[in-house]
């Protein structure tokens, strides 16, 4: 992967002239590529992960798997696309193993992540079975550690 991309996935928020300072790059040269990158769809969107229980915020987020019966002439992806298209639905993957689909949602509270589980995608056409499994709580998200405590504590070593 390009380094530009490497440094931009890490932290999106640093600048063009940043960027070229740390790539040793002209500052118009990097904001071309991203540019580039934008229109040619490599870079999709940025995002900013946030501490929810700091702002108060109380999402209810579930991961859920999806078994489903691939249709002819389409596999997994038409079904997959058509899930994917919900608005509760934050992230869509097809998966290897014992189900197909692995489905992460976000809803105000448990009923309305139930609500949607039981009346839009178990009742999709081709949809065999889902198993939900609330998260309770992060501890690191997108590579990034919920918590920012500078703690050195190093674990203990067993003989």
């Amino acid at each position: 992967m390009d380094q530009l991309l490497k440094l931009l996935r890490e932290n999106a928020a640093l600048t063009p002239a940043q960027l070229s300072k740390m790539l040793n790059l002209p500052e118009a040269e990097v904001a071309v590529k991203i540019k580039a990158y934008e229109k040619d769809n490599v870079i999709l969107g940025y995002r900013t992960v946030l501490n929810e229980e700091r702002l108060g915020v109380d999402l209810v987020r579930a991961v859920i798997e999806v078994k489903i019966t691939p249709e002819r002439g389409g596999g997994f992806d038409r079904l997959a696309e058509r899930i994917a298209k919900y608005a509760e639905v934050n992230s869509c993957y097809l998966m290897s193993g014992g189900y197909d689909l692995l489905v992460i949602v976000e809803g105000n509270s448990l009923r309305e992540v139930a609500t949607f589980v039981s009346e839009k995608l178990a009742t999709i056409q081709g949809v065999l079975s889902t198993a939900t499994h609330f998260m309770l709580k992060p501890y690191k998200e997108q590579g990034v550690l919920m918590t920012r405590e500078q703690n050195d504590e190093r674990l203990a070593v067993a003989p």
